[in-house]
């Protein structure tokens, strides 16, 4: 049977998918409680964060808001300009009248609700009933409040610039200038560990929210599968995943997507996904959708054709085993250093060093080029320190990879498991990851009508 062009099915899939968009997934007001509540707990201090403000979401007329992750993290909040205060309920902070939490909001504009939809306001009869936050102030009244605190509290703790991280470096940076002006005398420190450390461990209500955005980036990479063949454009197969798990009520792809054939296969960031796919050819997809403000990160190494070549083949297996081997090292106490006894890292990459030859004749470890994986949550790479060593609830990828340019042959399986009290769970089990699932759900869909 003659198939369908895939930008026609692109374009009544979109049409419908507009028609199935969904509401943002969100946690119970208890969950974002019970986070604030550890966060003072281990830090036994006050701590004030800042949302991300219009002047972020006004970038681009292609931006769409997306909250601060850490201060989503404690409260849900999804509108921009917010800050929050917390406070150690001390016999002090009573008597100075410093509630435990408070939500500072921006007053509503109605001129500029025109343009960007309604707000919430402090001055909202339900404010604290949208918000699951019992105190919620115009954001004027920080000022004051930070005052008090600092007449309390010697030490304050705040969000500081993070290394590398562009626009969050610059908002951390902005409002930390701003709470040394209020409160010069306070001796202020970097609440981010101590944050990152409670992020790097979900809870069960986040682990069903990542399940939901690897269900359906699941679904995409089959998409793929199914839809690829020679002569089709890398652009194509990336559109058609990500309307795959917009249409499932996902809200953007969680990174740049990545769909690399031929050299292509063997850059790691390749994103330009402009090449036209040709037969005998390997293709690198790495494909993850955001939904409910989770990230999910998955690769899958398809052959073009349909059938692995006996040169692919071999790579592949390779690649597939020392993912095997390092999935079913995944415990509690084992992390991604790349030493030590306890190095999955390690595992992973000497299976890669003693198993085949590249054209040389030498070892293949040299072609392992990246780190074996990272944590996702609210971000992709999810904060926290990366060799920090695995506990039950943290959720990581396992993604080995060879590349050999002069071969234009580039491998990288990517999967996702949860780390439990003994051992792991691979959430994206279902996906197709051996080579004959991959070449059968591929040979299926190629299969001539009779």
């Amino acid at each position: 049977m003659r198939q369908k062009p895939l930008a026609l099915v692109l374009l009544v899939g979109l049409l419908a998918g507009a028609l199935l968009a969904t509401a943002r997934i969100k946690e119970a007001p208890e969950e974002y409680a019970a986070r604030r509540a550890r966060l003072i707990e281990r830090v036994g201090s006050p701590v004030v964060l800042f949302g991300y403000g219009n002047e972020v979401s006004n970038v681009s007329l292609l931006y769409t808001f997306r909250q601060e992750e850490s201060f989503y993290y404690l409260t849900g909040y999804e509108e921009p300009g917010a800050a929050l205060l917390l406070v150690p309920q001390t016999d002090e902070a009573k008597a100075a009248k410093l509630p435990p939490e408070t939500l500072f909001l921006p007053p509503r504009d109605k001129r500029r609700e025109r343009w960007d939809g309604i707000r919430i306001g402090p001055a909202d009869a339900d404010a604290t009933v949208r918000t699951g936050i019992a105190v919620v102030q115009p954001v004027a009244k920080l000022r004051r409040a930070l005052e008090r605190a600092a007449t309390v509290f010697p030490k304050l703790y705040a969000l500081f610039p993070a290394p590398g991280a562009e626009v969050d470096s610059a908002h951390a940076a902005r409002w930390l200038r701003w709470l040394r002006e209020q409160a010069p005398l306070a001796e202020w420190q970097d609440v981010r560990e101590t944050l990152s450390t409670l992020r790097q461990v979900k809870s069960e209500s986040e682990q069903e929210l990542l399940r939901f955005a690897i269900e359906h980036s699941m679904e995409a990479h089959r998409e793929a599968m199914r839809a690829l063949r020679p002569g089709l454009h890398e652009y194509e197969i990336a559109a058609l995943m990500e309307y795959t798990f917009k249409r499932a009520g996902c809200e953007r792809p969680a990174y740049i997507p990545i769909v690399g054939s031929g050299f292509n296969s063997t850059v790691l960031h390749y994103s330009q996904n402009s090449r036209q796919m040709q037969a005998g050819e390997l293709v690198v997809i790495d494909v993850g959708a955001e939904c409910a403000g989770y990230a999910a990160d998955i690769t899958r190494t398809l052959p073009v054709s349909g059938k692995f070549s006996p040169r692919q083949q071999e790579i592949y297996e390779i690649v597939l085993g020392a993912q095997n081997a390092a999935i079913a090292a995944v415990k509690p106490g084992m992390s991604f250093a790349r030493t030590g006894e306890h190095s999955l890292y390690r595992i992973a990459y000497d299976y890669i060093n003693t198993h085949g030859k590249d054209r040389k004749g030498e070892p293949l470890g040299k072609y392992f080029i990246h780190g074996l994986g990272h944590h996702i949550g609210l971000q992709v790479h999810d904060v926290g320190n990366p060799t920090r060593v695995l506990a039950p609830g943290m959720i990581v990828t396992i993604e080995p990879g060879i590349y050999i340019p002069e071969e234009n042959l580039g491998v990288r399986i990517e999967d996702i498991v949860l780390v439990t009290e003994d051992g792991t769970v691979l959430l994206t089990e279902s996906l197709p990851r051996t080579i004959k699932e991959i070449e059968r759900i591929m040979a299926e869909v190629r299969r001539p009508e009779r």
